[in-house]
């Protein structure tokens, strides 16, 4: 086991983020509609619980989201498929527009009980009622009530593992012959 080594707080920094970064985690696009719909990719998402049914998602305090999402009602959580990396770049650059225009280069669809913008082909799409957000540090930690769920076709999930975008594969035991 390597420690790091005390060169400062940007190497302290870029040691903790690579030591996350092992950890593998799945992708995820959260959505607030409204007046100005917003969408950003995260893969700081969780469940939380199943009674009340709970989820949380970690936004940086600088983030667009940050602001957006914490005067919202609502909320959305996309969980993409291997086949989505295409809408997590797109979702992850600052270049794209903001509001409305940045849905208009990907296929989504309005999520029934809160009106959310949700990912078309993905592979969970959870429509929430915003709970409670806790400090973070760097981040808020918004936890959502699901208030609809619908669960997409497939089971190849797009991962976040070492700084890249990964899909899912099936353990050798698993491959069939």
């Amino acid at each position: 086991m390597t420690a790091a080594a005390p060169n400062g707080a940007e190497h302290e920094a870029k040691a903790l983020r690579d030591a996350f970064g092992t950890f593998a985690t799945g992708v995820t696009i959260v959505t607030v509609g409204g007046a100005m719909p917003h969408g950003m990719t995260a893969n700081s998402f969780s469940s939380v619980s199943l009674d009340p049914p709970l989820v949380l998602v970690c936004v940086d305090r600088t983030a667009v989201m940050h602001g957006v999402l914490g005067a919202a009602e609502h909320f959305g959580v996309s969980v993409l498929a291997g086949d989505q990396e295409g809408v997590a770049r797109h979702f992850a650059t600052r270049r794209r527009g903001l509001g409305a225009s940045q849905f208009e280069s990907v296929n989504w669809w309005q999520g029934p009980v809160t009106g959310v913008p949700l990912i078309s082909g993905a592979l969970a799409s959870l429509e929430c009622e915003l709970w409670r957000g806790y400090d973070g540090g760097d981040h808020t930690i918004f936890v959502g009530r699901v208030t609809a769920l619908q669960r997409g076709e497939g089971s190849d999930a797009l991962l976040f593992h070492g700084g890249k975008l990964r899909r899912l594969a099936p353990l050798i035991s698993e491959v069939r012959t």
